[in-house]
């Protein structure tokens, strides 16, 4: 009886394609291009530049008024909007940096620091947001005190906050998504 015995029988490598065929497939091991709107990317750019353009509009109407001292609402907008501009306008500077070097934003402690830096800014922001929205109704409709106060400047302030909130709302995602995409 004979007992049987491994073969072992040789592949061929595939031959190496040309430039005709299959040119659209990617070579292996390469990564995928930067998601638009994530950090360091023109889309991310164009983002943070909305949060800083309507973060500071917010403060301009709210500045422009005598009287928003007295309600603390409106003191929580002003710091809300300031912490915001600062932020957003920060990461707006490593954007623009990042895009002149060619480098990318995709490791993850950058992504992780940027997540959470949204998520304390949009969170504060939106708080911030909804509590000028219920004093300004408050005041507009249910006290009718809008010949006393500045309800126009109070209305378009909390607009320009709602506005940068939902600007940061898709940075804060691209941002989360990258981090969670990792572990």
């Amino acid at each position: 009886m004979r007992p049987s015995r491994p073969a072992v029988h040789p592949v061929e490598a595939p031959p190496p394609q040309t430039q005709g065929e299959n040119a659209d497939a990617a070579p292996v091991g390469v990564r995928m291009k930067d998601t638009q709107g994530g950090p360091g990317t023109p889309g991310g750019l164009g983002l943070r530049l909305v949060q800083v353009f309507f973060a500071a509009a917010s403060l301009a109407a709210m500045a422009s008024t005598n009287d928003f001292p007295s309600v603390t609402a409106f003191c929580y907008l002003v710091a809300a909007v300031i912490l915001q501009c600062l932020w957003s306008l920060s990461l707006a500077i490593v954007d623009i940096y990042a895009l002149l070097v060619k480098c990318s934003l995709r490791n993850l402690r950058a992504a992780c620091i940027f997540s959470i830096g949204d998520l304390i800014t949009g969170t504060l922001t939106l708080g911030a947001a909804c509590a000028s929205a219920g004093i300004t109704v408050l005041i507009g409709n249910d006290l009718e005190m809008c010949a006393h106060n500045h309800c126009a400047s109070f209305m378009t302030a909390t607009a320009m906050a709602f506005i940068s909130w939902f600007a940061l709302a898709p940075s804060f995602v691209l941002n989360f998504w990258s981090v969670a995409s990792r572990l």
